[in-house]
């Protein structure tokens, strides 16, 4: 009982935010237009919510908005697509961020041994995200964020 749809992003106005009913009591919500998304579960007082906002970084929790008319708290998504790319909300504060996006890098054969998979011993990563290559886009340049990385098409 999947309903997708799309909606205008209420954090930001734009017309590109994913709207989808998973079970008659989960909704989730992902705006391509600012980047952030949420679930009919990221209320205040709701356990998921408490383990959310107890896991991310500070920088997160700072960026938590608050829509006034659902009460649902809209966070900064980050996306780690191996083989492809990452993006995640980068910045000192909640008044000085933007977007950072890196591309993924294949491993070469004489690096493999420093790029080990956690919990699978003699296993190892066939990409890496290049740090080295970090680009950063301003908050309003979500999309263009996941362009860059080859997540969507540019």
């Amino acid at each position: 009982m999947t309903h997708e749809e799309i909606i205008d992003c209420p954090k930001s106005g734009g017309d590109l935010c994913y709207k989808v009913q998973v079970t008659p009591d989960i909704t989730n919500y992902m705006s391509l237009s600012c980047g952030y998304w949420t679930n009919s579960l990221m209320k205040e007082g709701e356990d998921f919510y408490k383990h959310q906002m107890s896991t991310l970084p500070e920088l997160y929790v700072d960026l938590a908005w608050k829509d006034p008319k659902t009460e649902l708290i809209w966070i900064p998504n980050t996306i780690n697509e191996p083989g492809v790319g990452m993006i995640f909300a980068d910045g000192s504060n909640s008044k000085q961020w933007g977007w950072a996006a890196v591309k993924a890098v294949e491993v070469s054969e004489e690096d493999k041994e420093k790029y080990p998979i956690p919990g699978k011993e003699g296993e190892f990563m066939k990409y890496r995200m290049d740090m080295d290559n970090l680009k950063h886009f301003v908050e309003r340049e979500y999309i263009d964020a996941l362009s860059h990385v080859g997540i969507i098409p540019e």
